[in-house]
This record gives C-alpha cells, structure tokens and sequence, in this order.
C-alpha cells in the first residue's frame, strides 16, 4: 500500500535538546494511525515539520509523495491540521472563517461543503456567530472544520478533543471515522490513551525524540504480560509486602500489577494474613495505557 507520510531519518534541535533524534516510520493511505508520547516527546515538532511551520535539520519527509520543502505547495494542500492551541480570528464569524480558510486553497462555491461541516460538528447554531463569542469547546471545533474544509487525504489531529465534552468527542470521533472509511488517512496524538485504542489500527510511540515503539495496537497489548487487579480494602492501606506490586492509588481503591492469575490467590492470602478485609475486587485486563507506561519507564 501507498505510504500518506513518509518520515526518513529525521533530526531536529531546538538549542541543546534534542526535539526529534534521527526518527522513521511510514504512514500508509487510509490508516487510522496513533502517535503517542509525554509532554515534550516530539510529537508536536513532527506534526510542525509536516505541516511546513518548521524545517528538519536534516532528514526527509514526504506527504502523499510530495517532499514538504522542494514540493510544498503540493504536499500542504494534500494535508489538513487540528493543532493542540485554540488560534482564531476574532473578527470573523465561523461560516466567515470557514470561507476564508478554503480561499487559501483557491476553493470558491463550496458551501454544501462547509454547510456538511457545520452541521456535522454541531456547530449550526454558531454559524454566524463571531469566533470572539464562542466557548473554548466550540473554538476547537472551528478548528476542525478548517482542518476539513478542503478535504484533504491526510488529516493530522494534535490533542483534537482536549478540553471538549463528551458530547462533541463522541461526535467528532463518528466523523472521523466515517472520513477514514472513506479513504482519508488519520494521525491522531492524544492523552486520552483509550481513545488511541479505540480508534488506532498502528501506534508509534515516542519518547525523547526516538521511537520507542511501533506496531498494530493489537501486537503492542499482546506484548505486555500480566494482569491487574484493583481493590478496595479495609484498612485501606495493602501490607508492605505488596508495596512493590502497587501501580496506582485512586480514591480509596489500589491497583496492583500481578505476573499471572495465579498470584490472585497469594495477593487475597496476603491479606487475610493481615486481616484486611477486601471491600471490593475487580480484575481488570492490559490496556494502552499498561503498554505506554511500561515503554515510558524503559532506559
């Protein structure tokens, strides 16, 4: 298959740190593709190189075959960007906005477009509304809809539902996989890692400007071993023996990393041991999350 993006060999310092060190990897076309990492990974500096808002240091990067630099007029109408920060016009209103946006890529009478947009992004109540007016949740999803309005093959979403409602991540998820179904290739980085496995068939994960992983989402949880259990006990304090098994404390319930279901019954022999009462019990199985954590604490 096609690759959508291509990365080979990418550097990029910012001063002394290291933003990007030497990365490859191969997007191919209709993939829902997932790229993860902390604060200060790298994700962002790629998703800037690719959208032509900052040149590599060394290295290439192509967008649906076209270099980014010698061919950017090309490769910057096949791609369309959501980014992490809420940037507007104040003195227009959205459908305005949406206009102006498909007149950079010499786009005339395409309101039945924009029209599909608006509606599928509930924002028709806002249409004409000023983007001054508009709450944070609805700022960001103007900002999809100029990511879309020239229907681009190639669609790259920086922390696309950071700060929205459940209502609109929901719907906006509904459309972007009906975009992706019909061909469009997706980039997502997120926080919200369950939303990466939900909707990504391939993740890349990196940290410190490497990869650290890259695989099927499928093959990274089949990579983690073990099980999890979380309990609510009383006391609720586990006996020092388990401190090491402790993964994290929420509220008043613990989640403890176990190798296998066998040691389910040594963890509750434990316990009795130090007469503390379990509350509740519940066993919980390997998640994205497990998976990222895992390779984040990896030298």
């Amino acid at each position: 298959m096609p690759a959508a993006i291509e990365v080979q060999h990418v550097h990029k310092r910012f001063a002394a740190v290291r933003a990007l060190d030497g990365i490859s990897l191969n997007i191919a076309e209709g993939e829902f593709f997932g790229l993860l990492g902390p604060n200060g990974a790298g994700k962002t500096t790629l998703i800037s190189i690719l959208a032509g808002l900052a040149l590599a240091d060394s290295g290439e990067l192509r967008i649906m075959g076209y270099d980014v630099v010698t061919q950017y007029r090309q490769a910057r109408r096949l791609i369309g960007v959501v980014p992490q920060e809420l940037v507007f016009d104040p003195f227009f209103t959205v459908r305005e906005t949406l206009r102006i946006q498909s007149g950079y890529f010499g786009l005339r009478d395409n309101d039945a477009w924009i029209d599909e947009i608006i509606e599928r992004l509930d924002l028709t109540d806002k249409a004409h509304a000023n983007m001054r007016a508009l709450s944070g949740g609805m700022k960001r999803r103007v900002l999809v809809a100029q990511a879309l309005v020239h229907k681009p093959p190639v669609i790259i979403l920086d922390e696309p539902t950071a700060g929205v409602d459940v209502e609109l991540r929901q719907g906006l998820w509904r459309f972007i996989r009906e975009l992706n179904q019909a061909g469009h290739t997706v980039v997502l980085t997120t926080h919200y890692l369950e939303e990466a496995e939900a909707l990504c068939s391939r993740i890349a994960m990196l940290k410190q400007g490497l990869i650290v992983a890259l695989d099927t989402t499928r093959n990274l949880l089949c990579g983690v071993t073990g099980v999890r259990l979380r309990l609510r006990l009383w006391p609720d304090q586990p006996p020092a023996s388990m401190a090491q098994r402790v993964v994290t404390h929420e509220g008043n319930s613990w989640v403890l990393a176990l190798d296998h279901y066998a040691q389910i019954e040594t963890v509750l022999a434990d316990l009795r041991s130090e007469h503390i009462e379990v509350l509740e019990l519940e066993v919980l199985q390997i998640d994205l999350e497990d998976v990222f954590v895992q390779m984040m604490r990896r030298q």
